[in-house]
């Protein structure tokens, strides 16, 4: 559980994991506030202390390294769990060997609609919430998932040893998308798990639409396509992507969409695409390490790119779906 903030939010947080009717795990809380704010995470609880904000993929592989259990489970400080969140997740992962990621319930705090139920990609590699503004009664089987969203979420340690953590580079935001498109190539699967169920302040850290989450989202996509598209869908990925932009661009006119959210959250019109160039620009000064890892990535894939693309297929959104929410 990594944590900027450490405040009453943390509190409640680790609040509710101590209600868990499944007993048998540690918590690790990451402070990266620099400052030292985490003081005490509970009885239960091993603070890790970072003298500076060394981003959310980081924090997490500093926790799994201090850990040896055979599961690893995520969640957000401004998330809380439900009395049976891991029960849910442990008895799923127990019946499914060949998954290693699951997926939680995520309801928006303080309302009766979903956050997600796992999540989808658009073919342009942007990713987003399955069932987002939806109602929970929509999703109350277990069902296959493209990946888990990072903000509550297990994985196996199995699966983790052979594809590796979080991509630290990525520092915020799409390390989850990463993570699970990597481990779709080596051929793990991804559950959804309705009994899996936690309430969670979207983005309450980085603001729903703040320039520091519009730039990492932006570079962290295409940093992703680089890294995990077969060729076949790469050569498309710039099409998708300008239509994506059309539509923030339309939305923005009509004040609707995230561009609008954007604006209207004070920041000037200009601003966004000069967080696009800059994300454009930031991959490819990356661009020597991406293709690295994509090499690396293809080298050990156990399911063609055929099948890498019909997973994609069936769990897309829109790109004007995506400017959309």
């Amino acid at each position: 559980m990594p944590t900027l903030a450490a405040d009453d939010a943390l509190a409640d947080c680790l609040r509710s994991l101590e209600s868990q009717t499944f007993d048998r795990f540690d918590v690790v809380v990451v402070d990266n506030s620099g400052a030292g704010r985490a003081r005490t995470g509970g009885e239960r609880a091993r603070i890790l202390v970072n003298e500076r904000n060394v981003g959310f993929g980081t924090a997490i592989n500093q926790a799994i390294r201090a850990s040896e259990a055979p599961y690893i489970a995520v969640l957000n400080d401004d998330a809380t769990a439900h009395p049976e969140w891991l029960a849910a997740l442990v008895k799923a992962a127990e019946a499914r060997p060949k998954a290693g990621m699951f997926a939680s319930q995520v309801r928006l705090a303080g309302t009766d609609v979903l956050d997600s139920a796992g999540m989808l990609i658009a073919r342009d590699g942007s990713s987003k919430q399955r069932g987002h503004g939806d109602a929970p009664a929509k999703f109350t089987q277990n069902s296959e998932t493209l990946f888990p969203t990072g903000s509550a979420a297990l994985y196996r340690r199995k699966m983790l040893d052979e594809i590796g953590l979080f991509d630290e580079r990525f520092f915020l935001y799409c390390e989850d998308t990463d993570l699970g498109l990597r481990a779709r190539w080596a051929g793990w699967e991804g559950e959804y798990v309705a009994g899996a169920v936690v309430d969670h302040a979207y983005s309450k850290s980085a603001g729903r639409a703040s320039a520091l989450k519009a730039y990492y989202v932006e570079r962290n996509r295409l940093y992703t396509v680089i890294k995990n598209f077969p060729f076949s869908m790469l050569a498309w990925v710039k099409f998708y992507a300008f239509a994506r932009y059309y539509w923030h661009l339309l939305f923005m006119i009509t004040r609707t969409g995230k561009a609008a959210e954007f604006r209207d959250s004070g920041h000037p019109s200009w601003l966004l695409p000069f967080l696009v160039l800059r994300a454009h620009v930031s991959a490819m000064v990356r661009l020597p390490y991406l293709l690295r890892e994509r090499r690396r990535i293809f080298k050990t894939r156990r399911i063609s790119s055929k099948e890498f693309r019909d997973l994609l297929a069936a769990q897309s959104i829109s790109v004007r779906k995506v400017a959309e929410l």
